[in-house]
This record gives structure tokens, sequence and C-alpha cells, in this order.
């Protein structure tokens, strides 16, 4: 097993501010509002509100003429678990704050895979008590859901966010107030690949439909586990 830390920054980006870096290394991206430039080492790539991106290269971030919103998830090797290592470089007038942090066990027999999605409820809809195949953070766009695991049950609202071991059974019911929709940054074994994780626990519920859907934005085969890196 090997123990990684997974964050969520939220890095706010004043209108035609200087270009920012980042260093190589397993990454989500999603932008809140607002676009930007996100350009590789061999390709760049502009991105909009609501979309994003899963990355292992270096990256450097240039703002649009607005004002930029990203929520960003990191995954930090044993070296580089202080959330200080992962401040957006040369960015003079840029904000970042750490939304939340866990600490992710993960089976090294396995490659890993990052996933970058959204997964939208009407209102009034309900995940049935399910797993996952891994581990991730999830911040709620707009709405409100409420996590019941473990004996606890918790409120999110837009722009909160909470975490889920994946292997620990959990319910969620939304507001019937309107649309419910959260950004999720999870990590699964690579046979997921563009298939769903989810698995519904109780019996009852297998053939009843999901109230929610999904959307995968962006995943890629993370480096340093049980591989080469792969290619872009």
């Amino acid at each position: 097993m090997a123990l990684r830390t997974l964050f969520l920054f939220e890095d706010r980006l004043p209108a035609g501010s200087p270009s920012v870096y980042l260093p190589r290394g397993d990454r989500a991206v999603f932008v809140r509002f607002g676009s930007a430039n996100f350009v590789f080492d061999t390709f760049s790539q502009f991105l909009w509100d609501s979309s994003g991106m899963t990355s292992t290269d270096e990256l450097t971030i240039v703002a649009d003429e607005q004002d930029v919103v990203l929520w960003r998830w990191e995954l930090a090797t044993g070296q580089e678990s202080a959330e200080e290592s992962y401040l957006l470089r040369s960015a003079p007038g840029v904000a970042t704050e750490l939304k939340l942090s866990m600490t992710c066990d993960l089976d090294d027999r396995y490659t890993w895979l990052m996933r970058l999605d959204t997964v939208t409820f009407p209102p009034g809809g309900i995940a049935l008590t399910h797993l996952h195949q891994g581990p991730g953070i999830r911040i709620v766009r707009n709405g409100e859901i409420t996590i019941e695991t473990e004996g606890t049950a918790s409120r999110y609202r837009a722009g909160q966010a909470w975490s889920e071991k994946g292997v620990l059974p959990v319910y969620a019911p939304t507001t019937e107030d309107g649309p419910t929709t959260f950004v999720r940054c999870f990590l699964l074994p690579k046979q997921n690949k563009g298939a769903s994780s989810i698995r519904i626990v109780n019996p009852n519920d297998r053939g009843r439909p999901n109230t929610q859907s999904y959307r995968i934005l962006s995943e890629r085969i993370m480096i340093g586990t049980g591989g080469s890196r792969p290619a872009n």
C-alpha cells in the first residue's frame, strides 16, 4: 500500500495577471469561473467556465481578460505532502486557498487513473447507497447535497467540499429547491477507464434507475503508479 495526499485548492487569478507555473505531477483542474489557456510540454488547451482537464506535465496557466477561479486537485507523494509545495509559482496577485485534503491509501499493485467528472441531479434526486472503486474529493458547484456515511449526515452547499474513501457506503439525497451539480476528482484502478465505478450496495436498489447523470471531463493514467509515464 502507498499513502498519498490529495489536495483541493481554489485559485483566483485576476484578469490579465502574469502567467503562473506548476511543476510536473498528477493534477486535475476545473474552471469554476472565467477562462484561461493551459500550456503543457507538447500542447496547449484553452478552457472556459465548467470545463476541466487532467495532466501529469509541467503547466503554465495564462489568464484571460477576466477574473478566473479554478478548482485544482493535486496528488502528493510522500516527499511533497506539504500544501505549500502546490501553491502557484511566480504569481503576484493570485490567491490560493486550500479547500480540503485527504489521505489516500492506494494499492500499489494496481496502475491508477485520475478522473475529473461532474455529477448532476434533478431537484430532489438521490444517489442510492453505493460504493466506488477508489477515493476522492468532491465540491458542490450549485445546489445542495447531504452525504450520509459512517453513521453521520453532513450537508454541503455551493463551494463546499467533502472527501469519500470509496470503500465505505454513501447515501446522498439532494435539495428539492433546484438541480444540484458537484465536481469530483477521484482515483481509480485503470480498469475503470471510460466506465462507471459505482456499485449499488442494497440488492433491492440495483434495478432502480439512477436519478443522477455523469459527464467525464478528463481522465489520465497517473505517474508513479504501477507503470511507466504515459504519453499525452
